[in-house]
């Protein structure tokens, strides 16, 4: 949505699609998709972003042979008493 803050604590469906839509991630067969190596790849660095990222949890997701879909969750972030007093002065 044009003018809002996406870094804004809440539940964010996320689709990221391969240039040209080339299947890059697997193929379905009989229904169920197979990743290939690059599939495991980037199915492993999904499951890892909250790692580096402490405030970001993850709900669903999948890896298809051309996109991902998941869904992204920022939590707010509570500042500790010690970052919000005022430094004394004496």
């Amino acid at each position: 949505m044009k003018g809002y803050d996406y870094s804004s604590p809440g539940y964010y469906f996320v689709t990221i699609c391969t240039y040209k839509r080339i299947e890059k991630f697997g193929k379905v067969k009989d229904g169920e998709m197979i990743l290939n190596p690059l599939g495991v790849t980037v199915h492993g660095i999904w499951q890892a972003i909250p790692a580096y990222h402490p405030q970001i949890d993850l709900d669903e997701f999948i890896v298809m042979p051309n996109h991902i879909h998941g869904i992204i969750i920022i939590k707010p972030l509570f500042v500790g008493t010690e970052q919000c007093s005022a430094p004394t002065t004496s």
